[in-house]
């Protein structure tokens, strides 16, 4: 009786509450209720994207114009009975609202992930302009030391160069000495 006395003190504490459960860091958390349902954010995403190239285009105000004509003429020439919406259009400046304030956000989500994707692509532009440079300065480098190194070495015409210069010598030599040719030849 003592130790169940003790065990329940220990897990009450002074203040008498009991102390939740003990989880065990060995295992994962049971998952918890959500509130709000999931989604994908990516799917979400290409769908709000869907919407506002949609919005965007000649085809969208073509069918809302002829949707608001159709919508005035009926609630106009209809028979009373069947007129759903009177002469200010109340519903029809509902619907349009209502039209509205979900497509400014699914067009700015739009545009989010369009400035994601833009700011990726000029990352990727500006990490291979930095690699193309790193080339270029490499190739650059390369160059000159082949420019160096052939600097060096005899080109042919600079062979064929000092060839001439050889022959004209000889040639001086020989209209000034003539009699020293004329020795070796004997």
């Amino acid at each position: 009786m003592a130790g169940d006395e003790r065990a329940k003190a220990s897990s009450t504490g002074s203040s008498g509450l009991v102390r939740p459960p003990r989880t065990r860091l060995d295992q994962p958390k049971a998952p918890r209720r959500r509130l709000l349902p999931e989604y994908d954010p990516e799917a979400f995403g290409r769908f709000s994207e869907r919407i506002a190239r949609f919005l965007g285009t000649g085809r969208f105000i073509v069918w809302m114009t002829l949707i608001i004509i159709l919508w005035v003429l009926w609630n106009i020439f209809a028979p009373k009975d069947l007129r759903f919406d009177q002469y200010p259009f109340i519903f029809l400046t509902l619907m349009l609202s209502l039209q509205a304030s979900y497509a400014a956000p699914l067009i700015l989500l739009a545009q989010n992930r369009q400035d994601d994707r833009d700011r990726v692509t000029h990352e990727q532009d500006r990490k291979q302009n930095e690699r193309s440079i790193a080339d270029t300065e490499y190739l650059t480098r390369e160059i000159a030391a082949l420019r160096m190194g052939l600097g060096e070495v005899a080109t042919r015409d600079w062979i064929r160069s000092e060839l001439q210069d050889m022959v004209k010598d000889m040639e001086e030599r020989q209209v000034l000495f003539p009699a020293e040719s004329d020795e070796g030849d004997r």
